[in-house]
């Protein structure tokens, strides 16, 4: 999302949650001067990455022994 340094300014706190869950671009004059993201984006992708694999009936000790076992 790209949106202007005044609008970001008017709106802080709306775009500060919305953060979390995408990048807002920061423009002033129509170039992009910053870029606000999550600071833990990559661990929120891992962790989307996961949903589905690990079985819902496997405790988390028992999936990482299968997982060393597999080593």
């Amino acid at each position: 999302m790209s949106i202007t340094a005044t609008e970001f300014k008017t709106n802080l706190s709306k775009y500060l949650t919305l953060s979390a869950t995408e990048d807002i671009y920061i423009t002033k004059n129509g170039k992009v001067i910053a870029k606000l993201t999550n600071p833990f984006q990559e661990r929120v992708d891992t962790a989307k990455s996961l949903f589905g694999i690990i079985p819902s009936d496997i405790t988390l000790e028992e999936a990482r022994e299968e997982k060393l076992n597999k080593i």
